[in-house]
């Protein structure tokens, strides 16, 4: 330890569980690092912003500002996907705290003879630290303030700014503090923070009884990209074991022509790494990540680590499960719910190196095929520990790839895969229905360290969930909802056909599966079916594509509306042109008109001045004139409003768009 050293570093922000886990950012986005950095006594203190992609061994630097009651920050622009390194350096500034006072002294009016010479001598060192060219600069500045017979002169000379720059660029740094942590920043793609979701079965997509096909699949890629969705998710798409396989509404004894759930992997046909043999061919797959690619849209796979009974890995690798004492496997089971036709992995194995290595190569095969984008199946179920490892792998091999978390668990858990590395994550979205709870959901989302680590995926439904909210609240509920999913996070999906056509009823009252589950039996779907609201989708869409403002989601802050069905919030672009409010009716049955509280000053609308209110979804336009607004959202009809407020510019023949 240096003890000539002074200066104190703390409070450093943001790091995740003191720099254990990494941060995550998009490429392009700026890095803003805050710190508190001081010394002992008054001296003028230093504080540099360090960073490096990881691998680099040069560290760059930025200046960092002095904020409040020594706070300082400093920003840099993150290039590329991959992980960056960032720390940082403070140091006693001698130069510039004889600056500061030489100038209190000058102005005070006393003689500064001694303080010139002073200075003149902290060049003179630093000079014999500097390189030739600096060095040459700092003694021909010595000289000059030792030479000049005018104090005045000699003063202004002496507090140049570049001079201080010199002196701090070159030297000065001997007894520096160096942050004892080097944090690491993860920076993703933009598909990370933005995308729109739409899931579907291949198999549902024949015609007349017929098991539908990945060809079947490449036919239907014109018609999700006029929606709007850039990412297709397909449930596993591998062979399907015989022996459990559940029956329609999940009936514990199959009957003949029961397809199974995809979720029951593996059988004769193959494992992990193969194709439904009725679903086509690896090549088709390939075709399908091409042709989706043509149309703006990325195929996400299901990733699910567990087997049926019928898998290869049982005969191969028995160690990797749990057997019974009566010489069965061990299956699946959420007491009292019993999943027998899957069979978990026994991560506990003697044989885990063994294990994660062939996990791995699952990942690595479908990225081979050019996948990039994954959903996981139950990952809480599945040791963290190897998670780290593999997202780490796969980050090695492409840092494009993408994974979302399907966790949905407790909130400890949930947070911990972020911060392992899931890319995105499921959230309790689904449940949050009042204005109370989707108000304290987003802010615990967007507000504090979870923002740092988690990025949410809103979806409404899944195969799996089927909330009370959607199955009591008929049409209204599936566009309210859409509305919620679309603009208060970037990123967000629905489970496609059975959302497009409202889709409402449940197998039982109580119950969040739905009649004639799509897990367990082919369906037959009229997409364009009366009722649908695909209209609306695309409109959220193309609404979401336009304005960058909804392309992320930490960006949301909530307003004052006097009606407690009536969810209001801006969505605040990094200008204020390009900012959007939005006004949602959270009641599926009624008529709701409320008054919005509209906070034009942070929007560039001066007290008095007239504005256009235009509604992105219905097309109306309306001026108004003072900071408040009132709206009537009918569920049947316009559950929500999206608006644009524009000003007129007297000067221009136009209006001046600011939101």
């Amino acid at each position: 330890m240096e003890g000539r050293a002074r200066i104190a570093i703390e409070m450093v922000h943001p790091q995740i569980d003191c720099g254990r886990f990494a941060v995550q950012r998009i490429a392009g986005d700026e890095m803003v690092v805050q710190a508190d950095v001081f010394s002992d006594g008054h001296d003028e203190v230093v504080a540099l912003l360090l960073y490096r992609r990881m691998g680099e061994e040069q560290w760059q630097e930025s200046v960092m500002r002095r904020l409040n009651n020594d706070r300082w920050e400093g920003s840099f622009v993150l290039g590329e996907p991959g992980f960056y390194q960032y720390t940082l350096m403070g140091w006693v500034d001698h130069f510039r705290t004889w600056q500061r006072d030489l100038q209190k002294r000058f102005e005070a009016g006393q003689d500064v003879a001694v303080d010139l010479r002073i200075g003149a001598k902290i060049l003179e060192q630093a000079a014999g630290e500097a390189n030739a060219e600096d060095a040459a600069r700092l003694r021909e500045a010595a000289a000059a303030l030792s030479a000049e017979k005018d104090q005045e002169g000699a003063v202004a000379l002496g507090l140049e700014t570049r001079l201080a720059d010199l002196v701090s660029t070159c030297c000065a740094r001997g007894l520096a503090t160096l942050y004892h942590k080097e944090l690491v920043v993860r920076v993703d793609r933009k598909k990370a923070l933005f995308s729109s979701w739409y899931e579907l079965f291949p198999r549902s997509l024949g015609v007349e009884g017929r098991h539908g096909t990945l060809r079947d699949c490449i036919a239907l890629l014109p018609d999700i990209a006029m929606l709007g969705f850039d990412v297709l998710y397909l449930p596993p798409i591998h062979p399907i074991g015989s022996s459990k396989r559940k029956g329609k509404a999940n009936a514990v004894e199959a009957q003949p022509g029961d397809p199974g759930s995809p979720w029951a992997i593996g059988s004769e046909a193959g494992g992990h790494k193969t194709v439904h043999p009725e679903l086509g061919t690896l090549d088709d797959f390939r075709y399908l990540v091409r042709e989706a690619e043509r149309h703006g849209i990325e195929i996400a796979l299901d990733l699910a680590f567990q087997c049926s009974p019928d898998h290869p890995y049982l005969k191969e690798h028995p160690e990797w499960f749990t057997w019974r004492p009566d010489g069965t496997v061990q299956y699946a089971e959420n007491p009292p719910k019993k999943y027998q036709d899957i069979v978990p992995i026994n991560f506990e194995t003697a044989q885990w190196e063994e294990l994660w290595e062939e996990l791995k190569s699952i990942v690595f095969f479908w990225m081979d095929q050019g996948v990039r984008i994954f959903r996981v199946d139950n990952p809480h179920t599945k040791p963290f520990p190897m998670w780290e490892w593999l997202i780490g792998q796969a980050k090695e091999k492409s840092q494009d790839v993408i994974f979302l978390a399907e966790a949905f668990t407790r909130p400890k858990i949930m947070a911990r895969l972020a911060k392992l590395g899931f890319t995105q994550s499921y959230s309790y979205f689904s449940w949050r229905n009042s204005k109370g709870e989707l108000t304290e959901y987003l802010t615990e989302l967007t507000r504090g360290d979870t923002r740092e680590f988690m990025r949410p995926n809103f979806w409404p439904n899944t195969p799996d969930i089927l909330t009370e909210y959607l199955q009591y609240g008929g049409r209204p509920a599936f566009m309210i909802r859409l509305v919620l999913a679309a603009t208060l996070s970037s990123n967000y999906g629905i489970y496609g056909p059975a959302y497009e056509l409202c889709v409402g009823e449940p197998e039982k009252p109580g119950s969040e599966e739905y009649r004639d589950a799509e897990k367990y039996e082919i369906r037959q779907w009229d997409r364009e079916g009366g009722g649908n609201i695909r209209e609306l989708i695309v409109m959220l869409n193309r609404v979401r594509r336009d304005h960058a403002a909804l392309q992320q989601t930490n960006n949301v802050t909530f307003l004052a509306a006097d009606d407690d069905s009536v969810l209001f919030y801006a969505k605040i672009a990094e200008q204020k042109k390009g900012s959007l409010l939005v006004a949602v009716n959270l009641d599926p049955f009624r008529v709701r008109t409320a008054r919005l509280s509209l906070p034009l000053e942070l929007f560039g609308v001066r007290p008095g001045q007239s504005y256009l209110l235009h509604d992105l979804i219905g097309g109306d336009h309306s001026i108004w004139q003072g900071e408040t607004a009132t709206v009537r959202l009918d569920p049947q009809i316009n559950p929500a409003c999206i608006y644009r407020i524009s000003t007129w510019q007297r000067r221009e023949s136009d209006f001046d768009y600011y939101f």
